[in-house]
């Protein structure tokens, strides 16, 4: 079994929620797919604990583009001033060492393929049409997938699970191929009007997927942020929008 967490924005209290629920199950190994900074107030906290008490299990961990546009002062890509305007910030307040661990650690491209129990994979922030800033959804997949058995997404912090066919030569399989899609939702801001952390469980061998929400201290979220960004991203936690 593996955990697919996406989209942790520097939410401390959400992550370590996750981490708690994770321990009642057999987590052999963790995908991050992105965005584990920025918007929320504790990046550096957030990195540091994903150093101190899950490094060891990350199997693939990439770019989403909030490392990009931050380690690479690259802000012209948000789709709203105050977006940039946060990012500047947290750039403004990443330590040497979270720097450090988003370089070095981190896969750069936002994609990632691997093989897992026998699976071809796909771990993408976004999508192949644009691996940073357009997410795969049920009604656009952005792409073309038939080169892998599963994929696995982030972005939208908006949960889906979904299967595609591929036309292939395979008459055993009625020369169908299908293609898992995942996204987990966001562990630190979600915005599917469920305000609990989210994120993902799967079984490698039958396939099966569990999206677990997951209480944790909004209140404590919301209570870090300073007053140095905008408040719309401290009051939508309490709403999960």
């Amino acid at each position: 079994m593996i955990a697919i967490l996406s989209d942790i924005h520097g939410n401390l209290p959400a992550l370590q929620a996750v981490a708690t629920d994770m321990q009642g199950y057999p987590v052999e190994g963790i995908v991050l797919l992105g965005d584990l900074i920025d918007y929320g107030m504790q990046s550096n906290e957030t990195v540091r604990y994903i150093r101190s008490a899950m490094q060891d299990r990350i199997l693939v961990s990439i770019w989403g583009n909030h490392e990009r546009a931050i380690l690479l002062s690259d802000f012209t890509r948000f789709s709203s001033q105050r977006g940039a305007e946060c990012a500047r910030y947290t750039a403004s307040r990443l330590t040497d060492q979270t720097r450090a661990y988003l370089d070095q650690m981190l896969i750069h491209d936002g994609c990632h393929s691997f093989e897992l129990g026998g699976k071809r994979v796909l771990a993408v922030h976004g999508s192949l049409e644009d691996v940073y800033w357009k997410a795969i959804t049920p009604d656009q997949p952005r792409g073309d997938y038939s080169a892998y058995d599963l994929v696995l997404s982030g972005h939208s912090h908006d949960s889906h699970v979904f299967t595609r066919y591929c036309d292939c030569q395979d008459p055993d399989r009625r020369n169908k191929h299908a293609v898992l899609f995942i996204n987990p939702g966001s562990v630190g801001q979600p915005r599917n009007h469920h305000p609990e952390a989210q994120y993902v469980l799967l079984d490698t061998r039958t396939l099966s997927v569990c999206m677990r929400a997951v209480p944790y201290d909004v209140e404590a979220a919301m209570a870090a942020y300073d007053g140095h960004v905008d408040d719309f991203y401290r009051s939508r936690l309490a709403f999960g929008v």
